[in-house]
């Protein structure tokens, strides 16, 4: 889909972007210096879970308050990259700049500011932050981080993400979706790279020892023999020990391990190209019996996983509101 705003006939650019910009990602306000003469062009992709899309427009401040999001039941994270200018993000008690050549993480469940005074080219990534949360832990600690993404493994994401704008046209929905897989293991793995993301509620070396606890157990889901023992035994620590890491972040290690699993067989049964019945996704990421985990998936999503599979094969190609012309 593609939106170009511009001040024809008697249409304001400003209300024609904000209808685009909430159609793309979600409910925001959005302010302008002159709002009836704005200008932009915003074109977006599926890459399944992944939305990917490319923008430039005049100067503007977006807000999203907390009425934006009270009934929204699935939380999403933005990844933006600014590409000619900076771009400035404020949310909770952080303020930060992110120059191009970087990348920006702001978290769609809290309320925020994001703005950039002049012309500005950026793209932009939508992701579940279930999604993320199942690779690398709670996205709470994300919140107004930017990324230095000019060498190692952030640009390595910068360039995949380049080049998978650059295809998107080319390329059928399986791949579109395997796309959006690996770009979204890739910018997880610039995440964890950096130290800022540890928990901060706990001591550094807890912290250290907690998220490498965590990332053993999210790299082993599929084993269905996976324990706390062995998690233990495997980060070099005792049983105890990692009981108090848990307990420190208010949660069990069996519930940790559980919710993981559920978080990727939700992934998979929302997938296009994951391939097996219900029973064997649940098999695949480690639980023995399909009753307890249909029950253990109701809980947590508040709905069947027949009912996820269904809603992913049948979500109608509505179109998005907006007074805005489209390409």
């Amino acid at each position: 889909m593609k939106y170009v705003v511009d001040t024809i006939g008697n249409v304001s650019g400003g209300d024609a972007w904000q209808a685009a910009v909430t159609a793309t990602y979600f409910p925001l306000d959005t302010e302008y210096r002159n709002r009836r003469e704005f200008r932009g062009a915003l074109e977006t992709w599926s890459l399944g879970m992944v939305g990917v899309s490319r923008m430039q427009c005049d100067g503007l401040i977006y807000r999203r308050h907390r009425r934006h999001f009270l009934n929204e039941r699935d939380s999403s994270l933005l990844i933006t990259i600014p590409m000619l200018s900076e771009v400035n993000f404020s949310q909770g008690s952080r303020t930060v700049k992110c120059q191009p050549g970087g990348f920006l993480v702001e978290r769609g469940d809290a309320p925020y500011e994001f703005w950039h005074g002049r012309t500005n080219a950026l793209w932009v990534l939508k992701v579940p932050s279930a999604s993320v949360r199942s690779r690398i832990g709670s996205a709470d600690r994300l919140s107004a981080l930017s990324f230095d993404a000019t060498q190692g493994v952030a640009a390595l994401f910068l360039d995949t993400v380049r080049l998978t704008i650059e295809r998107a046209p080319e390329i059928n929905e399986a791949a579109r979706e395997l796309a959006g897989k690996h770009i979204l293991d890739m910018l997880c793995l610039s995440i964890v790279s950096d130290d800022r993301v540890l928990d901060s509620n706990v001591s550094p070396i807890r912290a250290s020892h907690l998220h490498r606890a965590e990332q053993y157990i999210r790299d082993n889901l599929k084993n269905p023999n996976l324990g706390p023992q062995g998690v233990a035994e495997a980060c070099g620590i005792s049983l105890r020990y990692l009981q108090g890491l848990f307990q420190d972040s208010d949660k069990s290690i069996n519930s940790f391990i559980r919710d993981c699993r559920l978080d990727r067989c939700a992934e998979d049964l929302m997938s296009l190209t994951a391939r097996g019945t219900i029973a064997e996704i649940a098999y695949r990421w480690g639980f023995a019996d399909q009753s307890q985990f249909c029950k253990h998936y109701r809980s947590r999503f508040g709905c069947s996983p027949s009912d996820t599979r269904r809603q992913a094969t049948n979500v109608p190609d509505a179109p998005p509101p907006g007074r805005s012309r489209r390409d």
